[in-house]
């Protein structure tokens, strides 16, 4: 009885012990690691990045999101249920678009900005925005609408990961 107790636990042994290292690498970690203090530390520090995202923009224009777009091959942006940018490098051509037409910008996030942290290094961000652009010629437009974007620290640096904006759609007419 007992050499079969050792033949079983000989064989099943190393992949039980496989299999939970592989469970621990999928969920990033021990579980209980990510303690409520932590997950706090994450939301202050991804809604300090937002704040700086938006100062950013305003301050130095839309060539300030090259800084603050993740710059791996996993990046994308949707806006208005179209695929804006599908990669870093289609981004990275908008943006230097923008920086020819755009003279000013001021973002600004409304009062009900989320985070949702995942783990120590990702974070859901959403918020409403409002945004007053003026192009070179000295026209001005203002927008409103939602954000939606995962935030990734890589280098202990926090970036959008991807994102996804939407206009608010005028109240409908009354007839």
């Amino acid at each position: 009885m007992r050499l079969r107790r050792w033949i079983v636990l000989v064989a099943v042994g190393p992949w039980m012990l496989l299999t939970g290292c592989l469970m621990r690498i999928n969920d990033g970690g021990d579980s209980t690691s990510f303690s409520a203090a932590k997950k706090a530390a994450v939301e202050q520090d991804v809604r300090r990045f937002a704040s700086t995202v938006a100062r950013d923009v305003t301050q130095k224009g839309p060539a300030a999101w090259q800084k603050h777009f993740a710059d791996g091959p996993s990046f994308f942006m949707a806006s208005e249920g179209r695929l804006q940018f599908p990669n870093r490098q289609s981004a990275a051509h908008g943006i230097d678009d923008l920086t020819h037409t755009i003279q000013h910008i001021e973002l600004i996030w409304g009062g009900d900005l989320r985070v949702d942290p995942l783990t120590a290094d990702f974070a859901v961000v959403a918020s409403s925005w409002h945004e007053v652009v003026r192009d070179k010629q000295g026209h001005q437009a203002t927008e409103s609408g939602f954000f939606t974007g995962l935030a990734e620290r890589r280098n202990s640096q926090w970036q959008f990961r991807n994102a996804h904006w939407s206009v608010a759609s005028p109240p409908p007419k009354v007839p």
